[in-house]
């Protein structure tokens, strides 16, 4: 059962139909061996430095991100989710037109970073703030300029 199924999300994407994810980032679905990749409802593209295995419904892309990232959004389609990790954020950060953050109740103590430091600074506004099941909450930042 895919965790779709499992948290009752059984209808077709609405917002995203596009999941960019880094090498790392994607290696726990190798790991769990789903050969489909951890997201098989979408289409999945991995950006890695290195030659992956080949996987059923998987693209892998490296050079000039950015440029592949522009040429994505102005295809058809629905919007791309940057899934992770921070390396690949922090390239892309002059792609990025929302920054979607799910705040869960627990404290851990340690964390992964949003974005490498080599990202340059971009301004984000706040557009939303949505209690979801389980006492999660998404806070959504619109891009203050346009991306690119």
């Amino acid at each position: 059962m895919h965790a779709r199924e499992a948290l009752g999300v059984t209808g077709p994407p609405r917002r995203f139909d596009t999941v960019l994810m880094g090498r790392r980032t994607h290696q726990p679905a190798v790991d769990a061996g789903l050969v489909g990749g951890a997201y098989p409802h979408l289409r999945q593209i991995v950006a890695a430095h290195r030659a992956l295995p080949e996987a059923p419904g998987l693209e892998v892309i490296d050079g000039d991100l950015g440029g592949k990232v522009r040429a994505l959004k102005a295809g058809s389609g629905r919007d791309i989710w940057l899934c992770g990790g921070a390396e690949l954020a922090g390239q892309l950060i002059g792609e990025i037109d929302e920054i979607q953050l799910k705040i869960n109740p627990l404290v851990l103590g340690a964390g992964i970073p949003l974005f490498r430091s080599e990202a340059r600074p971009r301004a984000f506004h706040p557009v939303g703030l949505e209690p979801l099941p389980g006492g999660v909450s998404l806070a959504r930042f619109r891009a203050a300029e346009p991306a690119g």
